[in-house]
């Protein structure tokens, strides 16, 4: 990335071999994963200003091919993922043969799971528990079920909530424009699934999950359906913020937080410390595990394409998009 000019700008090049500082580890790179805040720091529209020439990418699946001074619990031929971590933002990043990441900041490939299930899953994962969890516990059976409304639910972080909030027993509604996204959203886990383009939106999702509102919604979308999932909202009502997809929020009246005491708050996978996060994904897999699903890859494409992943990632793909690095 020679530029702040967008995914397009982007070129395929050679560039010098990274080497473990102390505590690195340096990775074959066999998948790498993107997320829309990938193409928003391509387009200075993300807080990062990193040094150009820069490489994108925080996901990924990689092979251990070289170990720096003081690291311990990693060692060459590992296979692992890449948890958090600067990697993609201020360091260069996955979309390259080899990348030098934190070693604390990677974690081996779960029992039972694909490498392409991991090289995209941290990062959203993460993303989605911090939102679901950061408030408070969500009620579960046998108390009345916190009601979860999922915005933008068949990208990264939406899938990844509709699978958590199935895990942890609550009523899920989720929202999506297509109707074959739909049927799979119900079979990871949700409950109801809505048109959010419908225009009796608030109607439909209040009367499904009547006599309760909305307890907590991850809003992936922002823009004009930010005011339908406020008004949606029930006494204590909270909105995680994750993405704004949909642009600014228009007209928002902070006068209808007021009554039902509703809070919004953001969400940034970047505050939590090494072993916060690993302690967060460590129960993310036994969540999954327990209900037998799997972080959902939308399409996989040759590191050659990768302007082609990225133009499918903006079409709104179904889980998460990888582009494959090496064999």
């Amino acid at each position: 990335m020679d530029s702040y000019g967008g995914f397009e700008k982007l070129r395929l090049d050679k560039a010098p071999d990274p080497h473990p500082a102390a505590g690195q580890v340096v990775l074959r790179m066999i998948y790498a994963a993107l997320n829309p805040a990938d193409a928003f720091l391509a387009e200075a529209q993300y807080p990062a200003r990193p040094k150009l020439p820069h490489i994108l990418g925080r996901d990924g699946v990689g092979e251990v091919v070289a170990v720096g001074e003081g690291v311990e619990g990693v060692k060459v031929g590992d296979i692992v993922g890449i948890l958090r971590g600067e990697t993609g933002v201020e360091a260069w990043g996955t979309l390259a043969e080899l990348t030098a990441v934190d070693a604390s900041h990677t974690v081996p490939v779960p029992e039972g799971w694909s490498l392409e299930e991991l090289a995209g899953a941290p990062l959203v994962f993460l993303t989605a528990w911090q939102a679901i969890t950061q408030w408070s516990e969500p009620a579960a059976p046998p108390a009345p079920a916190s009601v979860l409304l999922v915005t933008g639910a068949s990208g990264g972080v939406g899938t990844a909530s509709v699978l958590l909030g199935r895990s942890m027993g609550l009523a899920v509604v989720a929202l999506s424009r297509s109707a074959k996204k739909a049927e799979q959203l119900k079979q990871l886990g949700a409950d109801f699934v809505f048109d959010p383009a419908a225009k009796d939106l608030r109607k439909q999702v209040l009367a499904s999950v009547a006599p309760r509102r909305v307890d907590l919604a991850v809003d992936n979308v922002a823009g004009p359906l930010f005011n339908d999932v406020v008004a949606m909202l029930g006494y204590g009502g909270r909105i995680s913020v994750v993405g704004r997809s949909g642009g600014p929020v228009p007209e928002f009246n902070t006068a209808m937080l007021f009554f039902r005491r509703n809070r919004i708050g953001g969400v940034t996978v970047a505050d939590y410390s090494a072993s916060a996060a690993k302690a967060a994904w460590n129960e993310i897999v036994k969540r999954l595990d327990k209900i037998g699903k799997r972080p959902v890859v939308d399409q996989v494409f040759p590191f050659t394409e990768v302007k082609r992943a990225f133009a499918r990632l903006g079409e709104g793909p179904m889980g998460k998009v990888l582009v494959k690095v090496s064999s």
